[in-house]
């Protein structure tokens, strides 16, 4: 079990490892293409969603929030109530998806060398051990 569990944060750790570098390329990192990712595939999400969506606390998803607005890539957008929520500009949308292709050649050199059989194995694996099933 250990070495499972071993193989499995090597796995990660060579991703996360290179994504950093080649999304500095863009000049993003992995946290800030995380939250334009999310935000593309759920453009209402609250801050707060996007914290849990990103494995980020609150406070640390407002502070990143507010730098990626600083640098032009999100912008708040108004909305009921106190949720805050968020939406990339042209040029944070321009990045994602750069940074979209810069991370799909990360997983092709990774789980990309198995077959389409054994991704989707893999998959289900990885979602049922996440869940504790």
């Amino acid at each position: 079990m250990q070495q499972l569990g071993q193989a499995v944060k090597r796995l990660q750790w060579r991703h996360h490892r290179e994504a950093n570098r080649r999304l500095a390329e863009v000049g993003l990192s992995i946290a800030q293409w995380d939250v334009l990712r999310n935000l593309h595939e759920r453009p209402e999400a609250s801050l707060h969603e996007l914290a849990q969506l990103t494995f980020q606390t609150d406070q640390s998803m407002g502070t990143l929030a507010s730098r990626m607005i600083e640098r032009g890539l999100l912008e708040r957008v108004a909305s009921p109530g106190r949720a805050v929520r968020h939406r990339p500009t042209g040029e944070g949308e321009r990045v994602r998806r750069a940074g979209a292709s810069l991370m799909d050649e990360v997983l092709k050199e990774t789980i990309g060398v198995l077959d389409s059989t054994d991704r989707a194995v893999l998959y289900r694996l990885l979602i049922a051990a996440a869940a504790g099933e």
